[in-house]
């Protein structure tokens, strides 16, 4: 029934934070919709930001900052994901690590972003599958 992930919604208490980690960090495009709505586009998704406090209705029960946990593939090798990082001068909490992701074996990077929310940066060791 469930074919992918059109978006997902992150509360943020800092949105001019927020839109520098997402868009100069992870390199996603800012995109401005509605009425003044912000999110980052990415592949064939998106993430659609809330400012806390302000989020649209409806909204998730408890919408926080910070409590996002998120693994996002990357098409770039891991030594181009870690240069990138080091580069930006962005903590790396752990990695490269293994990990096992939807497809298959991973190698992971962990981050934090403004708001503490955890990112998972991966890229898939071998050949996968990446269809649904």
């Amino acid at each position: 029934m469930i074919k992918h992930l059109d978006h997902l919604v992150l509360t943020t208490r800092d949105l001019k934070a927020c839109m520098d980690f997402y868009t100069r960090v992870l390199n996603m495009e800012l995109i401005m919709f509605g009425e003044k709505r912000v999110a980052f586009l990415f592949g064939q998704q998106k993430i659609n930001v809330h400012e806390y406090g302000k989020e649209i209705e409806p909204k998730a029960h408890l919408p926080v900052p910070g409590s996002l946990d998120i693994c996002l593939i990357s098409c770039w090798s891991t030594e181009q994901i870690k240069q990138h990082f080091e580069t930006s001068q962005v903590e790396i909490l752990e990695g490269p690590v293994t990990r096992t992701g939807a497809r298959g074996p991973i190698t992971s990077f962990y981050l934090r972003d403004p708001d503490l929310n955890l990112i998972e940066i991966s890229h898939y060791q071998s050949s996968h599958k990446t269809g649904g």
